[in-house]
């Protein structure tokens, strides 16, 4: 069994957040009804994409009846038709609408992972949690060498993107540390002996910032884009 091998299938067997597993284990029994005949994955998500990749992309946790039904990241609600669509027009996804597993969609360029693998309540892990899950996203950082960009989609995100850099070298983080904001920028090292890479900050495409106006197409497109040029 391969590195990502082996990482991945720690990932899926995960418990060692008890809450966060009956949650998903939960949603996964009682569904959505317009999911009723579905079956949930109901597990810890994986990172998906390319492991080529020169673009990471870094989101929240699982959506509830998104990932943690299909299994795959931001595959299955309306923030990965959103995402995914931005990456389609950015040149780094086969096509912009991410729908099941099996749904044909690849990333080219790009891989996507999440600072929490289980979907949780109201969208809030807890701070354990997110540190529960840290040395997932810590091993993908290892195993995506050619990486020069992350994309941290949220607030949250950010944080864990510059507190991996804090522990890999601190001396890249400057002082006071980098702020999170739409397309905000930042240079940090992320990978033991690795350069330093541009991290982007950009909303999360969640309904809560979609509806809103808070983020819009053009706006995701904007920071995709970046990544893309980068």
């Amino acid at each position: 069994m391969d590195s990502w091998s082996r990482l991945n299938d720690e990932i899926v067997r995960c418990a060692l957040c008890p809450r966060l597993r009956d949650w998903c284990a939960e949603v996964a029994r009682t569904k959505r009804r317009a999911f009723r005949d579905e079956d949930y994955w109901g597990r810890p998500v994986p990172g998906f994409g390319d492991r080529d990749a020169r673009v990471l992309l870094v989101g929240l946790a699982p959506a509830a009846h998104g990932a943690n039904r299909t299994g795959r990241m931001f595959t299955g609600d309306d923030s990965g038709n959103w995402l995914y669509g931005a990456l389609h027009r950015a040149g780094l996804a086969s096509h912009g609408v991410s729908t099941r597993r099996d749904d044909g969609l690849r990333l080219d360029g790009a891989f996507i992972t999440a600072t929490c693998r289980c979907a949780p309540p109201d969208n809030k892990p807890t701070p354990a949690e997110i540190a529960s899950c840290r040395p997932y996203l810590d091993r993908e950082f290892e195993l995506l060498p050619r990486v020069r960009v992350v994309v941290a989609l949220g607030g949250i995100a950010w944080d864990a993107v510059v507190r991996r850099a804090a522990r890999v070298d601190a001396e890249s983080v400057p002082r006071p540390r980098p702020r999170f904001g739409h397309a905000a920028e930042a240079k940090l090292v992320v990978r033991h002996d690795g350069p330093a890479v541009t991290v982007l900050g950009c909303y999360h495409p969640s309904r809560q910032n979609t509806n809103t106006g808070r983020l819009t197409r053009p706006m995701l497109d904007t920071v995709m884009r970046r990544a893309a040029s980068i």
